[in-house]
């Protein structure tokens, strides 16, 4: 006769050899992410989903909550992204996406920041999404490691956004 405690040990492991944590295929920081963006999508919901400058300051008001959040390094860029884009392109809606900022064109998202700290990395990243038009023959890129804002960064950036825009 089999009892519990021997099917236990023939079957799996022991709580003593278990692993103290499983693992569901999304770090932590991944997971947070999700949540962030389901968190934006009820958002935008409750405020009704349609367009109009009421939604847009919205957009903006929790991208600039986002940003304040962010640790020095991370702010000082990502405020520095976000003014480049208001100048180079005011018709872009700010919004956040994942709990990142990000600005969209015709609602879809264009481009966004992603802070160093968010997912633990050595450099912030400034990405362009599928609707962002970089091409660039058969390969190009849609992802830039950011570590500081110098005028040549400013301006590279600058004519990254025109050209994600046109």
């Amino acid at each position: 006769m089999t009892t519990k405690a021997t099917r236990a040990t023939t079957t799996g492991a022991s709580a003593d050899t278990a692993p103290a944590k499983s693992y569901d295929g999304f770090t932590e920081d991944e997971r947070d992410a999700m949540k962030e963006r389901a968190k934006e999508l009820k958002g935008t919901k409750a405020r009704g989903g349609g367009g109009g400058r009421a939604k847009a300051a919205d957009g903006e008001a929790d991208l600039l909550a986002k940003v304040a959040e962010m640790a020095d390094e991370d702010r000082v860029l990502a405020e520095g992204v976000h003014a480049l884009i208001k100048k180079v392109a005011p018709e872009l809606t700010a919004k956040t996406w994942y709990g990142m900022p990000a600005y969209a064109k015709d609602g879809k998202i264009v481009l966004f920041f992603q802070s160093a700290a968010k997912f633990k990395a050595r450099y912030a990243t400034l990405g362009f999404s599928d609707s962002a038009i970089l091409d660039e023959g058969d390969m190009w890129p849609t992802s830039f490691a950011l570590t500081v804002l110098t005028p040549e960064v400013e301006a590279r950036i600058e004519a990254l956004i025109k050209k994600a825009t046109a």
